[in-house]
């Protein structure tokens, strides 16, 4: 099985597809890739990543998750359609998502699992990592290791980036039970609904654990993961309000993991755009430590 592509299906029934990159012999370890908002599992990052753990003898698994593309149609196991894709999914089924990848990289004969997010993809693998082991899910015991690719002050970005007024507007919209309209296309980088702008600038508590800018909190999502913990971020400064390096020097500080690699890339973007070898080097060298 050098490559090969798959189909599985998350907790609640929603076929989800993508690849396993492997040497062809069977190995037990694997990373489980989740992708951010209006991505895919085709990128140039998650295949050069993926190319360099052959090397070390891992493979990987990388999927679109429902929130993949900006908007799309999913069914879940009852045939049920709902709207899905970056404007629409609802960020906690990321969950659904996550542990069907775990276990069918389980059924396939993975034992080692570290989960990878990139940028929205890290929010959703912090949530989800928090809440198999608040609800001790017997699948938690495979997860190994987490990686986290330019994890995002989500909150604090929509306040960068989006003027309050489009908040009071999309207030409005749910006053009216208007929820899955689009708000206006300036509002944000990405189309958006009017219920997933308010996840990410109203109702965001079980997400809102990247609170740079707080110098009161303690991280409390991120210092309950127990596994070895790899993060990284770009210094061009793209969706982040830190300096790269302040920000490397905070969360050295607040995080408590004694198995951390925190650190940036220089001159990375927040894609890695041509620092995608760089990158995948780096998380290489991570997980030949912690093997």
């Amino acid at each position: 099985m050098a490559s090969e592509i798959v189909k599985f299906y998350a907790e609640d029934g929603v076929e989800l597809d993508g690849f396993i990159n492997s040497r062809g012999e069977k190995s037990k370890k694997v990373v489980i890739e989740i992708h951010g908002m209006t991505s895919n599992c085709f990128k140039k990052r998650e295949k050069t990543i993926s190319e360099k753990l052959k090397e070390i003898g891992i493979d990987s698994i990388c999927f679109n998750n429902r929130g993949s593309e900006i908007c799309k149609y999913i069914k879940n196991g009852n045939g049920e359609k709902s709207l899905a894709g970056t404007a629409f999914e609802n960020i906690e089924e990321a969950y659904e998502d996550i542990l069907g990848a775990i276990k069918y990289a389980v059924s396939v004969g993975y034992r080692d699992i570290y989960l990878q997010g990139h940028s929205l993809g890290s929010t959703k693998v912090v949530y989800v990592y928090n809440r198999m082991k608040k609800e001790s899910n017997e699948y938690f015991k495979y997860i190994k290791g987490i990686i986290l690719l330019y994890i995002v002050d989500i909150p604090s970005l929509f306040k960068l980036v989006s003027p309050p007024k489009f908040v009071e507007y999309a207030l409005e919209k749910e006053q009216k039970n208007e929820i899955l309209e689009l708000m206006p296309f300036e509002s944000f980088v990405h189309p958006m609904s009017v219920k997933n702008y308010l996840k990410y600038t109203k109702y965001n508590d079980d997400i809102n654990f990247a609170q740079y800018n707080n110098s009161d909190y303690n991280f409390n999502e991120l210092n309950n993961i127990d596994v070895p913990i790899f993060m990284r971020w770009g210094n061009n400064r793209e969706f982040i309000l830190q300096r790269a390096d302040k920000l490397v020097a905070l969360i050295e500080e607040k995080i408590k993991n004694k198995n951390k690699d925190i650190n940036f890339i220089d001159g990375a973007n927040h894609s890695y755009d041509d620092k995608e070898e760089i990158l995948a080097n780096e998380i290489c060298d991570f997980l030949k430590k912690i093997q």
